[in-house]
């Protein structure tokens, strides 16, 4: 068995990793994402992949965000026709995501064409809207435990925390058993169930995002009230870049959490993102996978302010009293809330918060390192905001809750344990971590490198 990794290698984008078995002739994928952040990262994603596409049997998908599916609808064009496996859960987000992905990219490639702006004179989307749609014909959805086959290969997702649908792949193939953490949960998310300790494996390809940091032992409740009240007290906007499934949800009831308690003014909340609104009512159809009961769904969904239109969202510009606008994406690298930043950075009294990670080269990471102006749209924005990040909501765990999630697991001493998305800090400090406190033989992956195993 041979494991090529050709992304998520360096970065916390682009996860994509070629498995062949059978001396070659099964090749499949497990996770199809974009890369994002650095230029030179997101060329990647126009290049000519590094597979034959022709030749795979099929993707497994460990979950919806765009770093792990995004890519799906450009293979589609290609022409690839083979199946998409993934939890009920995770297809229906990927059926808002990926969409949403490709009309952002349109409007994006639209906008700048209309402007004048890039050096492109006809800049094209990487894929649309419509192909994105299309793509969806190809999923095939299971359940948590249950075995699906890939040639030879047997296959299942078990519960990984972190958004609706994520599952780490377990794989069984030429006497070896692989494990795909996909993105690892947390044991005290405010919302999803904590991720499920692993089987034994020969193998595991972890993600590595905070194995650099600790998540503080901080109230984000109380933190997230002091910024809101400030915000007001200069009669400011509150802008919030959020990634569309789990954290825009779970700032969504914290907003009107924080309301009910009379923590914060009753200020107008909106949610301006089509994906973030479909996403947040998908949570009501799979209640045994988080912590949150039917009434804390409606009262979640209820009491926010949806706008779904673009006249919607331009609308917004006409209002004159502080309000709060959760919009994507979380690492600002596109969408509805650029818009809102272009207008907004330059007013003093405005507030950016950021929840999530932000990946080197994306404008949030620019933002939080000081940054005074922001490129968007071809044009440098004074930043006169003020910055804040929130911290603690990350659905991610550290390194230490790694740490912990293996050696609950069911691994033997001789596991090989191969470090994957992750900033090559986070990725080398993890393997540091685990090398100390682990019986466990660690590396870090390299970008198109061979796992012969």
């Amino acid at each position: 068995m041979n494991i090529t990794f050709l992304g998520g290698t360096g970065t916390v984008t682009g996860s994509k990793f070629l498995v062949s078995i059978d001396d070659g002739k099964t090749e499949f994928l497990v996770d199809c994402g974009l890369f994002q952040g650095y230029k030179w990262l997101r060329e990647r994603n126009w290049e000519t992949p590094l597979f034959d596409y022709r030749k795979l049997k099929g993707i497994v998908l460990t979950h919806a965000h765009l770093d792990h599916s995004g890519y799906i609808p450009r293979l589609y064009e290609m022409g690839y026709r083979g199946p998409v496996y993934c939890h009920h859960a995770t297809m229906d987000l990927c059926s808002v995501l990926l969409p949403d992905a490709g009309h952002i990219q349109e409007e994006d490639a639209q906008y700048y064409q209309r402007h004048k702006l890039g050096k492109h004179a006809h800049p094209e989307p990487l894929y649309t809207g419509d192909t994105a749609e299309r793509c969806m014909e190809l999923f095939q959805p299971v359940a948590f435990d249950q075995p699906f086959h890939i040639g030879s290969a047997k296959l299942h997702f078990q519960p990984a925390g972190h958004i609706l649908g994520a599952g780490s792949a377990i794989l069984h193939a030429e006497g070896k058993q692989v494990g795909f953490s996909g993105d690892v949960g947390r044991q005290d998310d405010l919302i999803m169930h904590p991720p499920r300790p692993l089987p034994e494996l020969d193998l595991l390809l972890m993600e590595s995002t905070y194995g650099d940091r600790r998540h503080p032992q901080i109230d984000q409740k109380e933190q997230l009230a002091e910024i809101v009240n400030q915000t007001v007290a200069r009669g400011g906007v509150l802008l919030i870049p959020s990634f569309a499934v789990g954290r825009a949800q779970t700032l969504q009831f914290l907003l009107l959490s924080l309301m009910h308690e009379k923590k914060i003014p009753e200020l107008p909340v909106f949610l301006d993102s089509p994906m973030a609104i479909d996403a947040s009512e998908i949570y009501s159809r799979y209640p045994e996978q988080h912590r949150l009961s039917s009434e804390n769904c409606t009262f979640m969904c209820r009491g926010i302010q949806y706008t779904r239109s673009v006249d919607q969202s331009k609308a917004l510009e006409n209002i004159q009293y502080p309000h709060i606008i959760i919009a994507g994406s979380g690492m600002a690298t596109g969408g509805r809330i650029l818009h809102h930043m272009k207008r907004l950075l330059p007013d003093h009294r405005t507030t950016v918060l950021f929840t999530g990670y932000q990946a080197g080269g994306t404008r949030g990471a620019r933002m939080l390192a000081g940054s005074s102006s922001v490129k968007i749209h071809g044009e440098y924005v004074p930043c006169k905001a003020k910055v804040e990040v929130l911290e603690g909501l990350s659905a991610h765990a550290d390194y230490v809750e790694l740490g912990h999630w293996l050696q609950s697991s069911r691994l033997q001493p001789d596991t090989q344990i191969m470090l994957v998305h992750g900033e090559p800090d986070a990725a080398d400090c993890l393997r540091l971590y685990l090398q100390d406190h682990t019986p466990f033989q660690v590396a870090v992956a390299d970008y198109r490198s061979i796992y012969r195993l």
